[in-house]
């Protein structure tokens, strides 16, 4: 089992990696529409006398201190839900009693971590024989201040069985209770890049919206296509050509060709 004397400390670099989440899952507009704690505890109470969805919009607020909310950053919302709306089967490095923001180094790790998870999840969805399903691509800044470094431990390593989540269970509890801000560690699906898995949402100064994807089910994922505005594809088409571009050409949207990358 690693032991966290055995992984490096990060240098406290101000950096950018990319997640994707499923766009049925509007941001949470309470925590960006205010700048601080204080504020937000006084929304918070207003809202619940009549907005008696609000718990389950905002999720279990017990599961994070105040403290560690970056309100007032852009897409407050964003970094934030990951640690109040936990999934109580656990993921890789959380065993469901804490969030986990997790991160990729590029979009394609993104889409690669996100394709594998989707394709095995939407398997088991019985007469489920063709979908569409849209993905934000977030793009955040953060630092990776008091950080642990586990790239460089092998892909033989327990931590990174494909299936199998009992040690990194172990060494994220083990980041979790020593209160280090996150783990830098070896993507599974797409090997030869890498991923953060964040403990707390303090880390992040900035969490936006990049790129829309489209993940199309057909018995599998068939294809993941970026989505690019129908006005866009036309004005990059005609700018050789020297066409104008309408000035009532709309905004519906229309996949661009991508290629799914190939998973573990």
């Amino acid at each position: 089992m690693v032991n966290l004397s055995q992984l490096a400390d990060l240098n406290s670099e101000q950096l950018q990696a990319y997640r994707l989440v499923n766009s049925k899952f509007p941001p949470i507009a309470l925590f960006d529409d205010v700048a601080d704690a204080a504020a937000f505890e006084a929304l918070y109470q207003i809202q619940a006398l009549t907005n008696p969805r609000l718990q389950n919009e905002v999720g279990r607020l017990e599961l994070i201190a105040r403290a560690e909310i970056p309100f007032g950053i852009p897409g407050c919302s964003y970094a934030t839900a990951p640690f109040t709306h936990v999934n109580p089967e656990g993921s890789r490095f959380s065993n469901g009693r804490f969030g986990v923001l997790y991160l990729a180094a590029n979009l394609e790790t993104a889409l690669a971590e996100v394709h594998y998870h989707q394709d095995k999840y939407w398997a088991n969805i019985h007469g489920l024989n063709y979908e569409r399903f849209v993905f934000r691509g977030l793009c955040c800044s953060f630092t990776d201040a008091s950080m642990k470094d586990a790239t460089s431990l092998p892909m033989s390593d327990a931590i990174y069985n494909p299936d199998d989540y009992t040690h990194s269970h172990a060494l994220g509890k083990a980041v979790k209770d020593a209160r280090c801000s996150g783990l830098r560690y070896n993507s599974v699906r797409l090997h030869g890049n890498h991923c953060w898995a964040l403990m707390t949402p303090s880390a992040v100064s900035s969490m936006v919206q990049s790129a829309h994807y489209e993940m199309i089910w057909n018995g599998h994922i068939t294809s993941v296509n970026k989505i690019v505005p129908v006005a866009r594809k036309i004005s990059m088409s005609r700018a050789g050509k020297g066409w104008p571009l309408p000035s009532s050409m709309g905004t519906d949207r229309a996949p661009a060709s991508v290629t799914a990358p190939r998973t573990a």
